[in-house]
């Protein structure tokens, strides 16, 4: 049989926020493409409905809460070694800057940045990424491209992880592992029925994309599984635009 560079098949990769949204895309379409996936989330009901819908055998769910440290710390210590991780858990709140507070702040960074920080900081110091594995970020063309009103803590967010992964490919490419990122624009995802905009403001802002549509989750998935995969080992420290031509604007 002719080798496909797309394919994840013997591969074992880990996927956050697996539950909902983009996260359980990713985890179906790495499935798909013969990845055995490890998926974890705070919701175990939510979180055992995506691991039922996995095609292939072997997948496993793990219950966890990215947000404390030391569950990461336990989580890791019981993880066989990795092909690869994708990091999707995250949250959307729409807030002018005067009306946020301090546990806002703290609510944003330690589930968007700190929580996939401290996670594959973990991972590197306890050896579980293989070499020529791959880690991959769910980002945002927010706070990195583009900005929206009542997004600055969500931006900055984006835009930490954006930092974080450019050092970490240069800390990580002795061993070959690379890092990078997905900058979706707006998913199509049970996130966005959470933003307090009414269907005909969305249906304008959707007019604003060139392609005149929101993104789906699987088409997220898909660009996980492509940066997973063999046929991107020589891409790392980059962002993959994902955006129905928005930021082409």
């Amino acid at each position: 049989m002719e080798n496909n560079p797309f394919s994840l098949s013997g591969k074992t990769i880990l996927i956050t926020g697996a539950s909902s949204g983009i996260g359980k895309a990713v985890a179906q379409e790495c499935a798909a493409a013969g990845a055995t996936c490890l998926i974890t989330a705070r919701n175990e009901q939510r979180l055992q409905q995506t691991l039922e819908s996995l095609v292939g055998d072997g997948h496993q769910n793990i219950i966890t809460d990215l947000t404390d440290e030391s569950a990461i710390t336990r989580m890791v210590e019981n993880l066989p070694k990795l092909d690869g991780v994708v990091n999707c858990a995250g949250v959307v709140e729409t807030k002018m800057l005067k009306f946020t507070e301090e546990e806002d702040l703290q609510k944003m960074f330690e589930t968007n940045a700190f929580s996939s920080i401290r996670l594959v900081r973990a991972l590197v110091q306890g050896k579980k990424l293989k070499k020529e594995s791959s880690v991959v970020i769910i980002s945002s063309i927010s706070g990195v491209r583009c900005g929206y009103v009542g997004g600055s803590l969500y931006g900055a967010t984006k835009g930490a992880l954006e930092g974080f992964v450019k050092a970490t490919a240069l800390e990580l490419a002795p061993q070959k592992i690379r890092v990078n990122t997905i900058a979706p624009g707006m998913v199509e995802t049970a996130l966005l029925k959470d933003v307090e905009v009414d269907q005909e403001q969305i249906e304008a802002d959707k007019q604003r994309y060139p392609l005149k549509r929101y993104g789906k989750p699987e088409e997220v998935g898909y660009s996980a599984v492509y940066l997973l995969s063999d046929a991107t080992k020589w891409m790392t420290g980059t962002s993959l635009l994902i955006d129905g031509g928005y930021t082409v604007n």
